[in-house]
Formats: structure tokens, sequence, C-alpha cells
């Protein structure tokens, strides 16, 4: 199944989204923003067959992050942001196990896509950062430092440099990395190993209480 930008694919209890814009390295459009937002309320709903996601991008790239050409034409940058906090609301409580493939390029918007997961899996090339902060735009700190420590999320923020696949194991942003191209594949067998366990369900649950909100909406 496909929503042109994003392709809906499964197998048994496990549900596979992947980003679709090759030619913009998969940067996160309104368009296709929305198209997660509907398929992981779709997977959220179905408890009966969906037991977890894996979030992966085509062509050889995680995600490059928010459409930059998209944002420059915008006649009203703030308008075409008014649906970004309920994307990122809608990613980062969903109720069951997400696992994030990264290949290639995980930047800016998208490396905070691959932060919302609760694994990471990357291939040996990835490249991970927030390089945003080197054109004025600020970055998600909390949203980092839920996950790595916070002397190293603040090294992050404050440069903006990015780091391979090997420092993101180090520092704890990554769990596994694997060959470059394995990590579909990887994320796809760990996913399913997670959806058949009895008690899954209730420990995302354990996480999500204890976890703050970081993009109540409104």
């Amino acid at each position: 199944m496909s929503g042109g930008v994003l392709r809906v694919e499964g197998t048994d209890r496990v549900r596979h989204l992947v980003l679709d814009r090759q030619a913009k390295r998969n940067a996160l459009s309104a368009e296709l923003r929305q198209h997660l937002v509907d398929a992981l309320g779709a997977a959220a709903d179905d408890d009966d067959s969906v037991g977890a996601v894996v979030l992966s991008g085509a062509g050889g790239s995680f995600c490059a992050g928010f459409d930059l050409d998209e944002l420059a034409a915008a006649a009203d940058p703030t308008a075409l942001f008014a649906d970004a906090n309920l994307y990122h609301h809608t990613v980062h409580i969903f109720p069951k196990p997400i696992v994030a493939a990264i290949e290639g390029f995980a930047l800016a918007g998208g490396f905070d896509l691959a932060l919302m997961c609760d694994l990471r899996i990357a291939g040996e090339e990835a490249t991970l950062g927030h390089p945003q902060i080197r054109h004025g735009i600020p970055t998600n700190f909390e949203l980092l430092a839920s996950v790595i420590a916070d002397p190293a999320a603040r090294d992050l923020c404050l440069t903006g440099r990015r780091v391979d696949a090997a420092e993101a194991l180090r520092i704890g942003l990554v769990h596994q990395v694997v060959p470059a191209g394995d990590a579909v594949d990887t994320a796809l067998a760990l996913a399913a190993d997670i959806a058949g366990l009895a008690g899954f369900a209730a420990m995302k649950q354990t996480f999500l209480v204890h976890q703050p909100d970081l993009f109540p909406l409104d």
C-alpha cells in the first residue's frame, strides 16, 4: 500500500513505514508528515494485528529533515508549521514500539524523527546530527537529552556537528550498527521479536508514563 510519499508495508505483526521522497532525501514535507500521522494512527488503532512499527527511508537515506524548499516558498511559514506539533506528538506518544532503521542521513528534523523512536538500528555509513544550529535554528535539546547523556547532548546541540555510526553507538544514539544496507532487515527482525513478546505493550506504556510529553497538543 502506498500514500505516494509514504509506503506502508507489513509482515505479520510488524508494520513497515517507508519515507519515499528519494529526490529530497525523504525530507518531511507537510504531505509526508500528514501521511505519517495517518499511518501511525491506523497502526495504533489496529490492536489485533500490529505489534510494532519499523520506520525507514527509501533510496539510501533515512530523512534529511523538514523540506527547506517548501518552507522557503511558503508565504506564511508559521502556518506551514501549524501541523508540525501534531506530527511530533503522534510519533512521540505512539503506544507501540517503533524501531528506526537508519541508512545514510538522519539530520535535523530527520534526526528528531529517529530520536522519537524507541530503538535505532544504523547502517555503518549512517550520519546523524542537528546541523540547523549553524543556520540559527535551535535544536530540541530536551528530546536529545532524553536519549543520550546531558554533556553529549549539549555538545551536539551547540556545535551542530554530525556523528558517524560508530560514534553514535558509543554515545548511545543507536543501539546497534550493522553493515550498510542491512539496517531495515535487522530492524524488521528486531521488531518481530518484540511484537512476539507478551509484555511489550505494557512496557511501552511504562515508557510513556515516565517520559515527559515534549509535544503537548494545545
